[in-house]
């Protein structure tokens, strides 16, 4: 076992990381708006216990999120900044892609078909990974797999897609209802 050789432990950074104050700041912010909307949100039930109401389990955690971030953000603000704040800021929104790339997966079912669309996003996701070759196909096949999990083998009701109308009769009905 070495010993360090200052005195705080190496879980505790020296400088602060790039965005860490706007990114407490922001989910603050939304915490607060939540938390101010739990009244008109939620209600309150008569007779029943404090951690039977339906709005006590949501309050408590954004409470949590508001103190907690509110601890976070005192002890960091004295504490040098890491430049880079705004391009943190600009990498989170890039994120935000992915969440186009989900709700057209998700407006794509009704149109082509779980199967199609499953197998599509898999794919298209690999693609935009910068993936080729055996992962594509690896990705395929785990589209492949999750269909057959969830809607074959468990049952699961999703809508068909309406390519499957012109499909020819005896096929028509396994597709909608294993696809």
């Amino acid at each position: 076992m070495s010993q360090q050789a200052d005195d705080h432990p190496h879980v505790f950074p020296e400088g602060r990381k790039p965005g860490e104050i706007l990114f407490v700041t922001i989910t603050m912010t939304i915490a607060l708006i939540l938390l101010a909307a739990v009244p008109w949100q939620t209600t309150w039930l008569p007779g029943k216990g404090l951690a039977a109401q339906p709005r006590f389990w949501p309050t408590l955690s954004l409470v949590g999120v508001v103190l907690f971030g509110l601890m976070n953000a005192l002890s960091r603000v004295r504490v040098a900044r890491t430049p880079g704040r705004w391009q943190e800021a600009a990498l989170w929104l890039r994120s935000l892609e992915f969440i186009g790339w989900y709700m057209l997966y998700v407006m794509a079912i009704p149109v082509i078909g779980y199967l199609a669309a499953t197998l599509s996003f898999c794919a298209g996701l690999a693609l935009r990974a910068g993936y080729r070759g055996r992962t594509l196909w690896i990705a395929a096949g785990f589209g492949l797999f999750v269909v057959l999990f969830f809607k074959t083998g468990m049952n699961v009701k999703i809508p068909s897609g309406s390519v499957y109308e012109i499909a020819p009769e005896p096929f028509r009905y396994i597709l909608m209802r294993y696809f």
